[in-house]
């Protein structure tokens, strides 16, 4: 068995972020956990999946026919759309919705299902607290239950879901869950270790005053080489309002951490 490592962050390394804190850090293999960073209790907390529940989206997405392979399809950005990022202007496909992390791709792509196989499917994939009814009076669960809305995930839940579509596992095709995967291949880091992930940013909700006045950012994936692959779930938060940099944060925290961990094992 292997032992079990606890990370204790001083301080940060990224200036354009000075104000996260790690929350959870959790890196786990063969069902055991083998590293562990926590603040009061946080990987058992459940918060918004933001971008990360694309993951979940795609392997629906392909799963229904909607999604037919790494660059079909071809959907054009249409007025009204979700245009936050510049990126997000220009025609999109899976390979580049999940890199320049397109909200509008995602909504049209749950549209397209409807709320009733929408709802069927994250209740088959046990995900998180399951509820996808979005903000309250809005009626927009559909399109929004997972962006700093109703649809909740705690960072061990996070590690559960990737694990099932990791070993496919997962209620859905055999070919939507390696479609899936092959999306979320980022880079190869050293050691001839593959990276897999997926960064998310959402709104910190100010239970008192019921606005939002920071932000949560994740990265959750895994490193694989060979026949070892090593689960990986990473939650920070940030006070105040920034330019929306906690997702990016998250991913290099995480990326110097599992560099930190292949290089010791």
């Amino acid at each position: 068995m292997k032992k079990l490592i606890l990370f204790l962050v001083a301080s940060l390394l990224f200036s354009t972020t000075a104000q996260a804190e790690t929350k959870c850090f959790i890196i786990t293999e063969n069902n055991q956990t083998i590293a562990l960073e926590e603040i009061d209790s946080a990987c058992k907390t459940r918060h918004s999946p933001a971008s990360t529940f694309k993951i979940a989206i795609s392997a629906m997405g392909f799963d229904a026919g909607i999604l037919k392979d790494e660059t079909h399809p071809q959907m054009s950005f249409k007025e009204g759309y979700a245009d936050f990022l510049e990126v997000w202007k220009h025609d999109q496909n899976p390979t580049s919705w999940i890199k320049n992390s397109c909200v509008w791709y995602s909504q049209t792509i749950t549209k397209e299902m409807g709320m009733r196989k929408f709802k069927k499917y994250v209740k088959k994939f046990n995900y998180g607290n399951q509820d996808v009814s979005g903000d309250k009076t809005k009626n927009n669960g559909l399109t929004n239950s997972w962006l700093s809305s109703s649809l909740k995930i705690s960072p061990q839940e996070q590690i559960t879901f990737l694990r099932k579509l990791i070993n496919n596992k997962l209620p859905v095709s055999l070919k939507a869950q390696e479609m899936t995967k092959n999306l979320l291949f980022i880079e190869e880091l050293k050691g001839g270790w593959k990276l897999y992930g997926k960064t998310g940013a959402a709104g910190l909700l100010n239970e008192i005053s019921a606005k939002h006045d920071g932000q949560t950012g994740w990265f959750v994936g895994w490193i694989q080489k060979d026949n070892r692959v090593v689960t990986f779930a990473n939650y920070v938060e940030e006070e105040g309002k920034k330019d929306y940099q906690s997702g990016k944060y998250a991913r290099e925290e995480a990326k110097e951490k599992l560099i930190q961990w292949i290089e010791n094992n």
